[in-house]
């Protein structure tokens, strides 16, 4: 037995026989995105590509596909294929055992896969706990000048 298959997660056919075989069960893979590709040893994901195989309710399957940036509250993608929509590439992934909820899909893609991954019981101790990530802002007390914001200040409203 190889790591691959050792490592509790399934291929794409896998998946979608999990996802067939019980009510509520549903299976994930999750890819990163780069930017434009540099020489930088540190380059970091900017994003991902999420893959949620899930029972349609009606007998069959389908994929939701999530994509977006990381820390950013829009998305560039939210979809649902069909079985045959999905492509080849991603039938190649690896898929988690996972349960999905309907809200996890509009918030943002790092706290999806922080609750999908919480959701397989597989969520490694070094992972940051996004969605209770404190939020920073600006108080009332903060007055930022008009010149700042790109206002020409004698300009009449």
């Amino acid at each position: 037995m190889t790591e691959t298959e050792s490592d509790g997660r399934m291929s794409f056919d896998e998946a979608v026989h999990y996802v067939q075989q019980q009510p509520g069960r549903a299976a994930f893979a999750a890819s990163p995105v780069f930017g434009e590709r540099t020489d930088d040893e540190q380059q970091r994901a900017e994003g991902a590509r999420v893959f949620i195989v899930e029972a349609d309710g009606a007998g069959a399957w389908r994929v939701r596909f999530v994509a977006g940036p990381f820390f950013a509250t829009v998305f560039a993608a939210n979809e649902t294929l069909k079985p045959d929509e999905v492509p080849a590439s991603v039938k190649e992934l690896r898929f988690m055992a996972t349960k999905v909820e309907e809200d996890w899909l509009v918030g943002q893609v790092q706290i999806l896969i922080q609750k999908l991954m919480q959701a397989s019981g597989n969520l490694p101790p070094e992972m940051p706990d996004y969605a209770n990530a404190p939020m920073y802002g600006a108080g009332p007390e903060a007055v930022f000048p008009v010149a700042f914001v790109g206002r020409n200040p004698e300009r009449e409203s």
